[in-house]
């Protein structure tokens, strides 16, 4: 690994390319060192986690809409829709929007979090459709998916994002830049301007993830994804973009991060040496934001040791910096503890999900949000009575740089009426790689077919399972084979979706 200190520079002194980050994350795409086996046999998994994530929410409204404005832009030879057959083809860039919103929606799909937060499978939607109308190979989509996380995790790493209220997709544009680089097989002076065109485009707001949490939250990383794919686009023909994006004088470190005296240190392998960032990232058993995950399985494994859950009297979680403020009470946000809130709220919102985890035993991706759930009296007395606090050690896990040792649960006190205390903790959520249950490719395969029983026909359903397990012999053309079809009326229904300007 090589380390780049990144710092801002007045345009007097500016460094030259060959010293800017955005060159050195460009070279990570342009270099093609092998691949070991266990990346591969991970790039599959996510293909196949996407999937099922995408298939299981085809009918919610926000993945309707963006189904809706991507058929309005039809391209012979473009890219697939998932749900639609796979001979209707649209712009590479609306397919990415429609695939991209159909993947964030369920929030189920993989994470990564150190300095900042990270879905990046986010990047396969808008690789997979540029992959189809430029008639690439899987070997060609294997390589970008692998360096679209490299560049990703490396960042997420390195420069936190949210303590300056900048959405992450800060994060996954460049990264996505970086894996329609890789698989195109474009210079490196290409996809460094189109990097820098990503980054500069993609800083938004934490808005989106703030208060009352609407629908934007899906289309967000499908917003960057088409951003990526016209900033390529640009860069092809020769067109430049801001420079240098990350250490200029009025660059996005110098006005919207740590300032003018900034100084980062980004690790990034050597040219030669083999991408393996995806192995460090994870994935969701359950249908809500990452940093709930344990909290969800710990409340499973409490709710033998209480009778009664009425005798509760306060339930305090113990936790780290970043799951008190974005996901419990640090955030401030009432509409944590409000039942008529939208599910993109309920879903950020630990004290909701675990009342209804400690009374349902279970969680599932529909009812657990239903309005009807949400609004029982019973759930409301239990949820307004639990509150988050962070604890220091549990931010000092968060953060540890070891895998080893990198925590993402807490520890629950649970104080009944009678003055007993009920006290657990629990690191990491049972599907993480050091978890109970690790998942490996017979739980990826599970949860594919959990999620996806009752809108795949089961003959698609192994085929497409199939043509993933085939990724690196798809034939350059014939990726079409990684979208799936749904019958018509698995896709919600008549009028889900209002008409708009396309």
């Amino acid at each position: 690994m090589q380390a780049t200190r990144v710092r801002v520079y007045p345009s007097s002194q500016a460094p030259e390319r060959s010293e800017q980050l955005a060159w050195k994350l460009a070279r990570v795409a342009a270099e093609n060192p092998p691949l070991d086996p266990d990346v591969v046999e991970m790039v599959i998994n996510r293909l196949i986690d996407n999937a099922g994530v995408a298939c299981a929410a085809l009918a919610r409204k926000p993945v309707v809409t963006a189904r809706q404005q991507a058929i309005a832009h039809p391209r012979p030879l473009g890219a697939t829709v998932f749900g639609l057959p796979r001979d209707v083809r649209v712009h590479a860039e609306w397919a990415a929007w429609a695939n991209g919103t159909a993947v964030r929606e369920l929030d189920m799909h993989d994470t990564f979090l150190a300095a900042d937060y990270a879905h990046p499978a986010d990047s396969i939607p808008p690789l997979l459709a540029v992959a189809q109308q430029c008639g690439r190979s899987g070997a060609d989509l294997l390589r970008g998916i692998v360096a679209s996380y490299e560049v990703h995790v490396a960042l997420v790493k390195a420069i936190c994002l949210h303590e300056h209220k900048v959405d992450h997709i800060a994060h996954l544009g460049p990264a996505q830049v970086a894996g329609i680089g890789a698989m195109l097989g474009l210079d490196c002076s290409v996809i460094y301007q189109a990097i820098q065109q990503g980054v500069h485009v993609c800083i938004t707001s934490r808005q989106s993830r703030k208060g009352e949490i609407s629908s934007w939250k899906a289309y967000a990383p499908a917003h960057a994804g088409k951003l990526a794919i016209e900033a390529v686009d640009r860069c092809m023909r020769g067109e430049t973009s801001p420079s240098p994006i990350y250490e200029g004088e009025d660059s996005v470190i110098a006005r919207f991060l740590d300032g003018p005296e900034a100084e980062y240190l980004v690790h990034l392998p050597d040219d030669d040496e083999p991408r393996r960032a995806i192995l460090e990232t994870y994935t969701k058993e359950h249908s809500a934001e990452y940093q709930a995950q344990a909290f969800i399985d710990l409340a499973f494994g409490l709710r033998d040791r209480i009778a009664d859950l009425e005798a509760i009297d306060t339930i305090r979680i113990f936790t780290s910096h970043h799951t008190h403020y974005v996901i419990g009470t640090g955030s401030g946000d009432p509409q944590k503890f409000d039942p008529q809130s939208s599910r993109e709220t309920l879903d950020h919102s630990l004290m909701y999900i675990f009342a209804v985890a400690l009374e349902d035993g279970r969680w599932h991706h529909v009812d657990s949000y239903r309005p009807e759930r949400a609004a029982r009296p019973g759930t409301v007395r239990l949820w307004r009575k639990i509150a988050t606090e962070e604890d220091p050690d549990w931010t000092a896990r968060y953060h540890d740089p070891d895998p080893d040792r990198k925590a993402f649960g807490g520890r629950v006190e649970i104080r009944m009426n009678d003055g007993r205390v009920i006290s657990e903790q629990l690191d990491v959520a049972h599907a993480h790689s050091r978890g109970l249950r690790p998942f490996a490719r017979d739980g990826y395969v599970k949860k594919f077919r959990q999620l996806t029983d009752e809108h795949l026909d089961p003959v698609e359903s192994e085929r497409f399972l199939g043509a993933c397990l085939d990724l690196v012999q798809i034939p350059a053309g014939d990726l079409d084979r990684l979208s799936f079809e749904v019958p018509a009326g698995r896709l919600g229904p008549p009028g889900a979706a209002q008409r708009g300007i396309f």
